[in-house]
């Protein structure tokens, strides 16, 4: 799931019939997540100044500021970064009880080169 030093502090989880949790994600500087996609989607919205980074599948890296958000498409590839250390709030909804669908990890050549 992740490369280096990520938190993760639980907000909130959903109830039934709600599909909806959230948590609160700290990476430190270089720690980065495995590519992934979200079965219904992700809301992200960065809480600390950053230098932080995030990557789409044939996309190229990008900065992101305090206060920053975005959503993800469903099933889109993508993995996130800092260069210095980052918070954002993730926000996503359940489906047949998975938020996120793991595969392959970021490797150091490729987190250096996007």
């Amino acid at each position: 799931m992740f490369t280096g030093t990520v938190r993760i502090d639980p907000l909130f989880s959903a109830r039934e019939p709600a599909r909806a949790s959230a948590g609160s994600v700290t990476f430190e500087p270089g720690a980065r997540t495995a590519w992934h996609t979200h079965p219904l989607g992700q809301m992200l919205i960065v809480t600390a100044v950053s230098a932080g980074r995030k990557s789409r599948a044939a996309r190229s890296r990008r900065s992101i500021p305090a206060m920053w958000s975005a959503s993800l498409q469903v099933r889109a590839l993508a993995w996130c970064g800092p260069t210095t250390a980052v918070t954002h709030i993730a926000i996503q909804e359940a489906l047949d009880g998975k938020v996120v669908d793991w595969m392959e990890k970021v490797s150091d050549e490729q987190y250096r080169k996007i």
